[in-house]
């Protein structure tokens, strides 16, 4: 590049302009930045909100036959002790119960889940030998934040005129739950609501008193037989392996009732001579849940259903893309809705994280758009549509580098990724309107026509680098201090002291490569009439 009034840069902003005015890559630089940015929004994974680390676990000890004050001085007390032994717990919480206590421990936002469940693994295997006679090993449950919160929960009833007992319906819900499972990325998935068949058996408590019989009695008899019994192996002397077994007793119904409890004057008395005996549910189980639903959204509130249904929840790996993880499901389960429509069950989707997700990012992205345009409009008025234009191309280009980065950091794209982003929109495009006022200063100045046009952008854009570098700077530092907030809330706005000084230092690199660069394609030095007047003149003096 030849300037025929060389200008000696001295900041980083004319030396960018210098390297990047006339270079060929700089329109594919611009390129790839706008196809990175496309990329990383296409491909982070989408949440609604930023995913916390929360850890802790819970530390279970049973004590046959102790009172809830003998749990609390012998288990409760010295547990809690040597469990604030361990670095990093924030809060310990004891609950004494007849036969067992439980304490659990919530570990500092932020503390790495696996290593803190291994220091309370560590802490309490340490301290094994001064648990007390009589003190069963303590069972250790870690928390499982990560994984615990669903992304789709789904209401499953019967329809009127479903001919499917209650059995049938649940164990066609756990083989869809089964299949869910092996989808990509998902990590749990629950049944609430559902039951499981079971043997009820209701004594009746006036025949048994007849029999002088006892409900150890009842309870023995039928648990000798309710189990296989063991295989018992061995060799025959010509080395054969023989193999005995007995099948399980109670195969039906039938088998339930003819179980033989006791013998009275010589006869024996059977199960269902003294009870009720019936195929069922497990009744003991109280978790039942309904669903409030109107088939047609224009009836009124008088005709809604209620029905019994149970709800399966499923929950996604952390890090992953919920909105990708919530459209496989609902694919699977659109899979199965003429089988669905045979049998007579019907399904509502209760919650879609993945699509409220999705629909948050877009909305966000819109109203970014928007602001874009409105930004576009402003400076039209203010300095015209050209250099509208060039800053106009900054704020993609800054907002396709920040999109980048943090996808290679791993973060997600969440609302408040977003909210960083439109926090940090109206200081994004300050390096590059400081950039092109100067550089359409230097245009309409009064010695334009002395200087080449690529001389005046790179003197345009050095003279103001220094001030907008300290300017953006100073900005930065205000953001900083937040990353170093803690507890939920530190955690919970971290992205915005991780991706605006990254968008601010963006700004900067952008405004001095490609403000001068498209400067140089766009604009054109304004005629001046002096100039003319001179160049007649001197067209006459040649005459």
């Amino acid at each position: 590049m030849e300037i025929k009034k060389p200008y000696v840069v001295k900041d980083i902003a004319g030396k960018l302009a210098v390297g990047f005015l006339k270079n060929p890559l700089t329109a594919v630089l611009g390129i790839v930045l706008l196809a990175l940015g496309w990329i990383a929004l296409s491909t982070m994974p989408r949440e609604e909100d930023p995913q916390i680390a929360i850890s802790g676990g819970a530390v279970i000890v049973a004590m046959p036959g102790a009172t809830p004050a003998e749990v609390e001085n012998i288990i409760v007390k010295p547990l809690e002790k040597k469990l604030r032994e361990v670095r990093g717990i924030e809060h310990v919480y004891g609950i004494a119960m007849d036969n067992v206590g439980i304490v659990n421990v919530m570990y500092y936002i932020g503390e790495n889940r696996e290593d803190s469940n291994l220091k309370l693994y560590d802490k309490v295997m340490q301290n094994m030998d001064e648990i007390p006679k009589g003190v069963m090993q303590p069972l250790i449950k870690p928390f499982d934040i990560d994984i615990d919160i669903p992304i789709i929960t789904i209401a499953l009833y019967k329809k009127e005129g479903s001919k499917l007992s209650t059995v049938e319906l649940n164990e066609k819900i756990r083989t869809l739950q089964h299949k869910i499972n092996g989808i990509d990325n998902v990590a749990k998935t629950t049944l609430q609501g559902a039951h499981k068949e079971q043997f009820n058996v209701e004594v009746d408590m006036g025949k048994l008193s007849a029999y002088h019989l006892s409900m150890g009695q009842i309870m023995q008899a039928i648990q000798s037989l309710a189990a296989n019994v063991p295989n018992v192996k061995g060799k025959t002397n010509d080395g054969k392996l023989v193999i005995f077994g007995i099948s399980n007793a109670i195969e039906s119904v039938e088998d339930v009732k003819n179980v033989m409890v006791a013998n009275y004057m010589g006869s024996p008395i059977y199960l269902q001579d003294v009870a009720n005996v019936e195929q069922s549910i497990d009744k003991q189980n109280f978790q039942d849940a309904d669903i409030v639903y109107r088939p047609d959204a224009n009836q009124s509130k008088e005709l809604r259903q209620i029905k019994p249904q149970v709800t399966l929840t499923v929950a996604k790996l952390a890090g992953t893309n919920a909105v990708f993880v919530a459209e496989d499901v609902m694919e699977m389960i659109k899979e199965h809705d003429e089988e669905f429509r045979n049998e007579g069950i019907g399904y509502i989707v209760t919650r879609n994280y993945g699509e409220r997700a999705d629909e948050a990012v877009n909305e966000l992205m819109h109203h970014l758009v928007i602001t874009i345009i409105i930004i576009a409009v402003m400076l039209i008025f203010a300095l015209g549509w050209r250099e509208s234009i060039i800053v106009t191309f900054s704020v993609p280009a800054i907002l396709a580098v920040t999109l980048f980065i943090a996808y290679l950091s791993g973060q997600t794209m969440n609302r408040i990724t977003l909210f960083a982003f439109l926090l940090s929109l109206g200081l994004l495009v300050d390096a590059a309107i400081i950039v092109i006022e100067n550089i359409h200063r230097h245009l309409h100045a009064h010695d334009v026509d002395e200087k080449e046009m690529d001389q005046l952008l790179i003197e345009a854009t050095d003279e103001v680098g220094g001030p907008t570098n300290i300017a953006t700077l100073a900005i930065i530092m205000t953001m900083i201090p937040m990353a170093f907030v803690g507890g939920m809330m530190g955690s919970f706005m971290k992205p915005i002291p991780y991706n605006v000084p990254v968008a601010l230092f963006a700004s900067l690199v952008v405004a001095y490569i490609f403000t001068p660069y498209l400067s140089l394609k766009l604009l054109k030095k304004p005629e001046h009439k002096h100039k003319h007047h001179r160049d007649n003149k001197e067209h006459e003096g040649e005459k």
